[in-house]
């Protein structure tokens, strides 16, 4: 059946080394399970139905892209999009968070359409490297601002509007040490490494008395407080149209990278560079962001640790639904995931920033056509604490500079165009 369903000989591949891969692949993203419920709890929603909407989310996201499009990448809620949904969409925009999950959802519902449609690639390539160069650093800002708050690293000061919290308190040296942990475990190729800094810094809250202990294991928390909570006539409104968009487009691109990242480290590309199945793979994305949604957790995607798994041998989509049977076991672990604190989270936020802004070394620097709107946009999402805004204000600033540089051909009609609208958006909105 195995054989039938994911063709594994002809991929070159067996049963245990798809297992291996599977395993070896969540052991590197299975933090989402930590984070994500302590990110959106910060937005009112209740901790343990997150909690099981995130496992079944990235469940569903892994065995639907294991089964429909046959490939090893596994998905779950996204770093960076979980951080927007909470802290500017619900906190600093003051929307609701069954709004954001409405938002979510259409975000979901467009991403499935494009793909339908096969219209994803144009768009994809209508957008300059450059600015997904920018947007993917942006994020990884905002993402370590976020972590170095909740761990009291950087707090607010009148006279400077950021500044250094109490380096000696525990939260911040749990907070320091964990970082350090995960680095040097990444450096001696442990796949786990942000997982088990997690677990160290939480056994050692437990240790000195600052955290609880409620148990390790139990019965899946209810799901019914975020299940199909989400408002999707509030999302609709004029001034959460910016929000959808920025919903859409981060997944869009994150999504077409990580795919092609993966497809490269394992020799999934066909003789012209493209990847076979690519709509079944957008396909899937866009599914499992719809069925997130509905559950009770933001946008699901895929992860670019799936990598990992890839170069442990995975070939196929059994990889995948390995990853996702796996996710469902977590269902039990609910009582651990509870006990996490956010100081303990914070390591991996720093952590997936590094990873996030790695790519700026992709950068044409000594073009500053293209070097500077690339700056502003990565600046201006962690300094508006928002991704919307960066990301409107880098298109805004690539169309300007483009065209008082007389670089007419760089300006694609739909960067163009979106560069007017936002322009009107920030007139009027």
């Amino acid at each position: 059946m195995l054989e039938s369903l994911f063709k594994l000989s002809a991929n070159r591949t067996t049963v245990r080394q798809e297992v291996v891969a599977g395993i070896t692949t969540f052991l590197t993203m299975a933090y989402i399970i930590f984070v994500n419920p302590a990110m959106l709890a910060d937005a009112g929603m209740d901790h343990g139905a997150v909690f099981v909407a995130t496992c079944v989310a990235a469940a569903v996201g892994c065995l639907v892209m294991g089964l429909l499009a046959n490939y090893p990448i596994a998905l779950a809620p996204g770093m960076g999009l979980n951080a927007f949904f909470t802290y500017t969409v619900v906190l600093e925009m003051g929307h609701s968070w069954e709004t954001a999950l409405g938002a979510v959802f259409l975000s979901g519902m467009l991403f499935l359409l494009l793909s339908v449609l096969k219209v994803r690639e144009w768009i994809v390539n209508a957008i300059p490297m450059s600015l997904r160069l920018g947007i993917a650093a942006g994020i990884g800002l905002f993402l370590a601002l976020i972590g170095l708050k909740n761990a009291g690293i950087v707090v607010s000061n009148p006279a400077t509007i950021v500044g250094l919290g109490d380096v000696t308190s525990f939260p911040v040296v749990m907070a320091a040490l964990g970082f350090a942990l995960i680095i040097a475990l990444v450096h001696f190729g442990l796949k786990a490494a942000v997982m088990i800094s997690i677990l160290v810094i939480t056994a050692l809250g437990l240790m000195f008395g600052d955290v609880q202990y409620h148990g390790l294991v139990s019965m899946p928390p209810s799901v019914a407080p975020t299940l199909a909570a989400l408002d999707i006539a509030g999302a609709l409104e004029v001034g959460m149209l910016s929000v959808v968009f920025a919903f859409l487009f981060v997944d869009l691109f994150d999504t077409s990278g990580t795919l092609v990242a993966v497809a490269q480290r394992g020799g999934m590309l066909d003789d012209k560079g493209r990847l076979p199945r690519a709509n079944r793979a957008m396909m899937a994305d866009s599914s499992a962001t719809i069925a997130g949604a509905f559950l009770g957790t933001s946008t699901t995607t895929s992860y670019i640790e799936s990598t990992a798994g890839v170069s442990a041998g995975g070939r196929t989509g059994l990889t995948a639904v390995v990853v996702g049977l796996l996710f469902l076991g977590c269902l039990f672990i609910s009582p651990l995931a509870g006990m996490v604190p956010a100081y303990a989270t914070t390591g991996a936020l720093v952590y997936v920033a590094i990873l996030m802004m790695s790519g700026l070394v992709h950068l044409e620097w000594d073009d500053l056509t293209e070097a500077a709107p690339v700056v502003v946009t990565a600046i201006m999402m962690p300094l508006t604490f928002s991704i919307a805004h960066g990301i409107a204000i880098g298109f805004i600033t690539y169309a300007v500079i483009k065209l008082l540089s007389r670089r007419f051909q760089d300006v694609s009609p739909a960067v163009g165009i979106l560069a007017v609208l936002f322009i009107l958006k920030f007139m009027y909105l």
